[in-house]
């Protein structure tokens, strides 16, 4: 896979600033609306519950700004990522679905490669999904998950994807999952599942491990060194692959001079350069940072489609 032209990723969830506040079927709306200005993509992203624990870091300098680990507020609402991307599947034809930042070792790997499948159908093959292990000890506990099993778990479920989306009946026996053959029905619209996204606080050996070996794109929070991003190359290399096959996923983040203001979008865009020139195509951007105004989201869609345009 080769990306040429510049895309823009609208981020719905989290858009917790908007008034007047947002309802699901406005994020459905939202959604529709971007389609039509040309926004590539929607992401919703994911947690079950949260405890107290969860602003343990401190809130953010300004609401606006991005919901990262351990800076929210306990009661911040994470509708299904599963049910709004249903509805938006439902009213669009050619918005990417992404499922960004699934939580997965909370679920189990069988009930997810249903749910996907699903979704994947409903979209005809617009789904992406970005599983993460994620940062919430206390949302691991309440499901009744081991915590510091979460990344060995991860990798188990990622294999029990493969095996579902390539076709049934297949089979698994792991340190986590284990059972013998089963038929998952329906399958994805592609042979192999939906795309699957990696990323994280830092390109780590796990995720490099699991970009290499399931991925199809790249997102990370922040910008990885880059050094980092050489051993992803040398990995990718080792395993037959190389960057041009993965969709490096970049964003567009405000700067705030103060907690009551919203950010500048047009300096925003132009921070993007550097990442174009480092191969980044896609671009993930929350509206909430730019305005405000619920009614002023397609417009800033509009304008960041632009911008990008203009670059790609």
């Amino acid at each position: 896979m080769s990306i040429s032209s510049l895309r823009a990723l609208l981020v719905l969830s989290e858009n917790w600033t908007l008034s007047p506040r947002p309802t699901l079927n406005d994020l459905v709306d939202i959604a529709v609306r971007a389609e039509a200005v040309g926004v590539d993509g929607v992401m919703m992203s994911d947690h079950v519950v949260l405890g107290a624990s969860a602003k343990a870091r401190g809130l953010p300098f300004n609401a606006r700004d991005y919901a990262m680990p351990g800076n929210q507020e306990p009661d911040s609402s994470w509708p299904s990522p599963y049910m709004v991307l249903a509805a938006i599947a439902a009213r669009t034809s050619r918005l990417r679905l992404v499922v960004g930042a699934l939580v997965s070792p909370l679920r189990h790997p069988l009930v997810t490669a249903k749910d996907l499948a699903t979704l994947d159908q409903l979209s005809e093959g617009r789904l992406i999904v970005l599983p993460t292990v994620s940062w919430h000890d206390e949302e691991y506990a309440a499901l009744g998950v081991v915590f510091h099993r979460r990344g060995a778990i991860m990798d188990e479920q990622l294999e029990i994807w493969r095996r579902a989306w390539s076709g049934s009946p297949f089979h698994f026996h792991g340190q986590h999952y284990s059972f013998d053959d089963v038929w998952l029905e329906p399958r994805c619209v592609r042979p192999r599942g939906p795309e699957l996204w990696f990323g994280g606080s830092s390109l780590h050996e796990a995720v490099i491990r699991r970009l290499v070996s399931y991925g199809t794109g790249f997102n990370p929070l922040g910008q990885p060194l880059h050094h980092e991003l050489a051993a992803l190359d040398v990995a990718l290399t080792a395993a037959g692959r190389g960057r041009d096959e993965i969709e490096m996923v970049g964003g567009l983040r405000g700067n705030f001079s103060s907690p009551h203001e919203v950010a500048d979008l047009d300096a925003a865009l132009e921070s993007l350069e550097e990442q174009v020139a480092s191969g980044y195509r896609t671009f993930c951007f929350k509206p909430s940072m730019f305005t405000d105004d619920l009614h002023d989201v397609v417009a800033i869609s509009e304008r960041v489609v632009r911008r990008l345009g203009e670059w790609g």
